[in-house]
């Protein structure tokens, strides 16, 4: 089986469940998904797979794939925050996980001033002084991937494996920020310079100061965005 075939079905199914095209409770059959998707029923099994996993279908034996409401999706995979940031979903999911990050990564750098490993604490140095030099020359793509990687750091530093198993939808949602032109074309000189002072705080074992600087970090990227979700309604409300 191609796994490029595989992927496409499997993004291609998920997209159509996350934007609504397939909404909740629809039954959809294989041989339908195989046939417009042009491939073979094996491809669709195992991208049924996949999306099961995830949350987003169910098979029901004798009648087919059933979408599933959002409220069985696992909205902390990557993939599933992929979907929901480029799809008409985008405001809530941003809001969602911009929140979540505000709550939880200053707490994750006070963890790492009191827990990171000598080693972790010097590529987190060594990271943002590299950042600072990207982000200065305008290469956003090379900054993303540094932005990326700081903040996987922070969260594996603090010692909770909870909080360093954030990192892959982290990742997403900074990539949708930059997929939606969503981030400055320059980073901000006082954002580049909080990152070095996180860095220099967990390096220093401060946790005070590494909290404090992260959550700077955490509010100007709330300013940066809530008008995405301005307008959008909270669950329930």
């Amino acid at each position: 089986m191609s796994s490029s075939l595989h992927s496409r079905a499997v993004d291609d199914i998920g997209r159509r469940i996350v934007d609504g095209r397939l909404v909740a409770g629809t039954t959809v059959l294989a041989d339908q998904l195989a046939i417009e998707l042009g491939v073979g029923r094996s491809v669709i099994r195992e991208a049924v797979r996949v999306l099961q996993s995830l949350g987003l279908v169910t098979s029901v034996k004798r009648v087919g794939i059933r979408v599933l409401p959002e409220g069985a999706w696992n909205v902390f995979d990557p993939q599933v925050v992929a979907w929901r940031v480029t799809g008409p979903g985008q405001g809530a999911q941003l809001r969602s996980l911009t929140e979540l990050r505000t709550a939880v990564e200053p707490m994750a750098a006070e963890l790492a001033a009191q827990h990171a490993a000598d080693e972790q604490s010097a590529e987190l140095l060594g990271t943002a002084a590299r950042m600072r030099t990207v982000g200065r020359s305008g290469d956003l793509d090379a900054f993303l991937e540094l932005d990326i990687h700081f903040h996987s750091l922070v969260l594996r530093a603090s010692g909770n494996e909870m909080f360093a198993a954030m990192d892959g939808m982290i990742a997403a949602i900074l990539r949708g920020r930059t997929t939606l032109g969503l981030m400055p074309s320059r980073p901000h000189e006082e954002a580049l310079q909080w990152h070095v002072d996180v860095a220099d705080a967990v390096q220093g074992g401060r946790e005070i100061d590494a909290r404090a600087a992260m959550d700077r970090i955490m509010r100007r990227t709330v300013s940066e965005v809530e008008h995405v979700w301005h307008d959008v309604p909270r669950p329930g409300h």
